[in-house]
């Protein structure tokens, strides 16, 4: 039975459970979209929510609890000019946790933890990714194609400077 069992162990101690759920959080502010287990996942529920609760209270008492818990002075402010007025008239439910498939190594399940709202994030993310491979693709295309025309070059040069040789001996 598990009466009176609240939370999440994750096989951690205490201070490493406590310091890795920080920087869960931390980094789902951030990103807005994380990859990790399902457990971590459903032990950060809770706490990104209460961070969130503070983020839409606004007041200096609530930026000073949630500084006191978030990795980074970025994510504070974003937690509190971006966040907290997206989820202004949401009741809760500010996750959504999206299961992901198999760990290789060991078979955890992974889920993706997202904040509501962040598709349009994501999107230009994804723009961003796509013109950069597109661009990297590009440069190393025409960097290729130089390197063949110097080989070819080459080659010519020392095909005419044999067929040269020859004549002169």
């Amino acid at each position: 039975m598990r009466h009176k069992v609240a939370g999440f162990k994750l096989g951690r101690t205490t201070s490493h459970r406590r310091s890795l759920l920080r920087n869960l959080v931390t980094s789902l502010i951030l990103e807005e979209r994380i990859e990790t287990t399902v457990p971590k996942a459903k032990a950060l529920r809770p706490r990104i929510e209460k961070m969130i609760t503070l983020g839409k209270r606004g007041d200096l008492a609530a930026r000073r609890q949630a500084a006191a818990y978030v990795m980074t002075d970025g994510a504070v402010r974003k937690l509190f000019d971006t966040l907290g007025p997206r989820f202004g008239d949401r009741n809760g439910g500010y996750v959504r946790i999206i299961r992901a498939g198999w760990q290789k190594g060991d078979g955890a399940d992974k889920a993706f933890i997202e904040l509501l709202g962040s598709e349009q994030l994501q999107e230009e993310k994804r723009q961003k990714r796509a013109e950069a491979r597109a661009k990297k693709a590009a440069e190393t295309k025409k960097a290729l194609e130089e390197a063949e025309a110097a080989q070819q070059a080459g080659d010519e040069t020392a095909t005419a400077e044999e067929a040269g040789g020859g004549e002169k001996k």
